[in-house]
């Protein structure tokens, strides 16, 4: 059964620009119990089965896929829903 981790915040070059890819994403409420990894680090973590991401919490948790572009190169992305708001391009930065 893998883990279950929220992504609260992402990284990316031009954190305004829509078409810069996201870097990194991390999660956690302290320095202590926060986490921090990189896009290849999480995709293969969700291929392996080890870690389900998710963008929010209970009702409004919307599962984090990995999709494959036009290019063939791998991203995250968030499970198709009615919602906007739980985006991950719409989340914050995570501190370095």
């Amino acid at each position: 059964m893998p883990e279950i981790r929220e992504i609260t915040c992402i990284n990316k070059p031009d954190h305004n620009d829509p078409y810069s890819r996201i870097t990194h994403v991390g999660g956690g409420t302290t320095l202590l119990t926060g986490w921090r990894m990189t896009v290849e680090e999480a995709i293969d973590a969700i291929e392996k089965n080890q870690i389900k991401f998710q963008v929010g919490s209970g009702l409004m948790a919307v599962d984090v896929i990995v999709a494959t572009g036009p290019s063939g190169r791998k991203h995250l992305t968030t499970s198709p829903d009615d919602e906007t708001s739980n985006n991950l391009l719409s989340l914050p930065e995570c501190p370095p």
